[in-house]
């Protein structure tokens, strides 16, 4: 019987980091339709950086995003270059006057970089951008790649945020995905970071990895706990070979089943919760005084592609190949190929290779997942009041939806549409009763849950 409604509801659905879903994103919106955009950014507008670093010295057959291996330095000190021309090609069209209040870099693996490196890309941002005295700095991390000189590198920029990938520590686990590390390896990273007065360590622990079982994610959540980390990040793995093809290294007749991937995740939530984490929206905890609680718990926490946020920032600013920025007028995506990138930027070119420019329904359709994903409720006076009339048809759907659940999923009382207990595990399924684009095209998703 369970399995039958696992089946049901945790089919295939998108994550909803964004709306519409970047699948969805077209060729119509290039360099000219960006450069418009960046200029549009009033003075008092705030501003989110994102850096994508498209190299790791190993590939880790889980990963699902764009990087690719490298054992040479020589690539990096290229992109690099290439990075600084994009970032003053972007600044140029920006009001000098716009603030940016966090800088996250991302991969790949950022920590690849030499630590001078570091320090000369954080300098090459701050001589063209205008940095908040107290802008966040969040850093990806692989423990593999780190020394005492890049530790150093990292306080120098200002590190803020430190966040590693874990996975799992089951030494079988890790051979079938290509990711050996271990605890005394994180937990090194841990104590380094925080001597040099990070505030905040965020840790990533997957489930429904292969050979993964209750006991194995019992004994990592367990290490990780001993980390005392301000952030833990429990994640599903998307299991994706038809668009990351390195993924088809992993057997499939080793990963989970549905049943399995549930009690996994249920086990590793109630342990979390239980020492003393805040459960926030489908796959976070934190502890109850970091600031994505702080946010989650004041209704101001968000939802963009790095996933649960408290940056409030006005735009997202991406920089880098395939990188992926959100503006107040829609999405636009950067070249993926780094020859490409690369040979655009060095030409004074905007890299966009695609994007999407919002609708007045896109707006409101994307107000309301990403209000579910983060609060699993939304109210109608609230939806009213941001749009008007415009919102009358969608707000006729959710009362549809919720007069038509019968299995206790969703409610509708007082004007609020609320997800119940029962249905939160399935909120990205609930959200694509919401999504005009969910169905069409041919966009394939992982599980979703």
């Amino acid at each position: 019987m369970q399995k039958d409604f696992l089946r049901k509801h945790a089919g295939p659905a998108p994550r909803y980091t964004s709306y519409p879903t970047a699948p969805h994103f077209h060729d119509g919106i290039d360099g000219d339709v960006y450069a418009r955009w960046l200029r549009q950014l009033k003075p008092d507008q705030t501003i989110s950086l994102y850096i994508h670093i498209p190299w790791c010295d190993r590939l880790c057959w889980f990963c699902g995003c764009n990087t690719k291996q490298t054992r040479k330095y020589e690539p990096l000190k290229t992109y690099l270059a290439a990075l600084e021309n994009e970032m003053e090609t972007v600044a140029g069209l920006i009001d000098p006057a716009c603030r940016v209040t966090a800088l996250h870099l991302g991969g790949g693996s950022p920590t690849m970089l030499h630590p001078e490196d570091m320090v000369w890309l954080d300098k090459a941002l701050r001589a063209r951008f205008n940095f908040d005295p107290a802008a966040e700095i969040s850093v990806e991390m692989d423990p593999n790649d780190l020394t005492a000189e890049k530790y150093d590198a990292l306080a120098a920029i200002g590190l803020t945020r430190a966040s590693i990938g874990v996975q799992d520590f089951d030494e079988r686990v890790q051979k079938a995905i290509n990711r050996e590390q271990t605890f005394e390896q994180t937990k090194e990273v841990v104590d380094q970071v925080r001597a040099r007065g990070v505030r905040s360590v965020n840790c990533d622990v997957l489930y429904g990895l292969p050979h993964q079982t209750r006991k194995s994610v019992d004994r990592t959540i367990e290490q990780v706990l001993s980390l005392k980390p301000d952030r833990i990040a429990l994640f599903g793995y998307a299991h994706v070979p038809w668009m990351k093809t390195h993924q088809k290294m992993i057997d499939e007749s080793v990963l989970p089943d549905v049943t399995e991937r549930f009690a996994q995740m249920n086990r590793a939530a109630s342990a979390l919760t239980h020492a003393g984490y805040t459960a926030i929206g489908i796959d976070h905890f934190a502890l109850p005084d970091d600031s994505l609680a702080i946010g989650a718990a004041s209704g101001n926490m968000r939802r963009n592609f790095q996933g649960y946020t408290s940056d409030t920032a006005d735009a997202l600013i991406g920089l880098g190949a395939s990188s992926i920025g959100q503006m107040p007028q829609g999405y636009i995506q950067n070249q993926p190929s780094t020859g490409e990138y690369q040979r655009q930027v060095n030409m004074g070119r905007l890299p966009v290779v695609r994007g999407f420019e919002l609708s007045t329904e896109d707006r409101i359709r994307a107000r309301i997942i990403e209000l579910l994903m983060c609060d699993f409720a939304f109210s109608f006076a609230t939806i009213r009041q941001e749009f008007g009339g415009d919102a009358e048809s969608i707000l006729d759907e959710a009362e549809y939806l919720a007069g038509c659940d019968t299995e206790g999923m969703v409610e509708f009382t007082g004007g609020i549409f609320q997800v119940t207990p029962k249905g939160k595990p399935f909120v990205r399924s609930i959200c694509s009763a919401f999504d005009g684009y969910f169905g069409t095209g041919a966009a394939r998703h992982s599980l979703a849950v």
